[in-house]
């Protein structure tokens, strides 16, 4: 017999088994190439952080702080203290009530609206021009819709003009319009848009077949909303309620731009005390009244957190 080569040993794995080559450094899969990848990932949030501290994060710093110093930067519990001034906590209690005012009408409207949409093609015309609409006018407001009101119902606004001339009605008795009444029509104009934004995902996500089990379970229409569907839209509805309170209580160029004269809401009490001419050396007021906002936009959206949450576990 000839003389054979050196023999190589082969270790077999067992039955079932791979054996797998050892990962190279940086491969994907890899510890060190995953968290490459996600360092990177992360640098896609920098425009958002650096809007978020620039426009969010510093506003409610400088606020917070200059609540508590005075013009000459001492230290002083004074602007603080004034949060309890009678004039201040009428100021609050005024843009609380039209908040919760303006925050109840736009979203019963906005519900009703809801509702009539379902019966609509979700990719009909009309759903689609009432989604772009809703989109624009929950936006629409500041200078542009304080001149629309302005113009239309105003002290000389045409339909104030056409009923006056026309049939001797005047809307426009002591010119309501630029007062604090004056804001709960323009405030529910952009209310109700954001109402229908918000509320509608979850009035269309109510499943057809709880319909159908009601009805054959002997229930009518009425019994699926009165113990199906409002129980089970009522955290999205409350939601959405505290959404509309806190973007009234926060809103601040429509009332800017109609009421010019007094300070009756916060925001406009907030302005008083940085341009004022009359009352000097409260400037840190200003601060004082801002952090009292966010303390209550705050706990408000904190509480629409928490129910939001809930009312996603259904949704999903």
């Amino acid at each position: 017999m000839g003389r054979r080569g050196p023999v190589t040993q082969v270790t077999l794995a067992p039955a079932g088994s791979e054996q797998l080559a050892p990962a190279r450094p940086g491969a994907p899969g890899t510890k060190s190439g995953a968290s490459r990848r996600l360092s990177w990932a992360w640098l896609g949030l920098t425009p958002f952080a650096a809007y978020v501290l620039l426009f969010l994060a510093l506003p409610t710093i400088l606020a917070i702080s200059t609540g508590f110093f005075d013009g000459e930067g001492a230290f002083t519990w004074d602007n603080i203290a004034a949060l309890g001034d009678p004039v201040i906590l009428v100021t609050f209690w005024n843009t609380t009530w039209l908040s919760l005012l303006t925050a109840a009408v736009g979203a019963v409207l906005g519900a009703l609206v809801c509702y009539a949409a379902l019966g609509l093609p979700p990719t009909g015309v009309i759903r689609s021009i009432l989604d772009a609409a809703t989109g624009v006018l929950a936006q629409f407001g500041g200078v542009m819709l304080a001149f629309m009101f302005i113009a239309t119902i105003g002290v000389q606004g045409v339909v104030t003009v056409f009923l006056r001339d026309t049939f001797a009605i005047d809307i426009q008795p002591g010119s309501w319009l630029y007062s604090l009444p004056g804001l709960i029509l323009p405030y529910i104009y952009f209310q109700v848009p954001l109402m229908i934004i918000t509320f509608l995902p979850a009035l269309s996500a109510l499943k057809p077949q709880w319909v159908e089990a009601n009805l054959t379970l002997g229930g009518t229409r009425s019994s699926f909303w009165l113990r199906i569907g409002m129980p089970v839209l009522a955290p999205s509805f409350l939601a959405s309620f505290l959404l509309l309170f806190a973007n009234a209580f926060s809103s601040y160029a429509t009332a800017a731009a109609l009421a010019s004269q007094g300070s009756q809401i916060v925001p406009l009490q907030i302005r008083a005390a940085l341009t004022s001419e009359t009352v000097l050396g409260r400037e840190n007021l200003a601060g004082a009244l801002a952090l009292g906002m966010i303390v209550v936009v705050g706990v408000v959206m904190w509480l629409y957190s928490l129910i939001q949450n809930r009312a996603a576990r259904w949704q999903s």
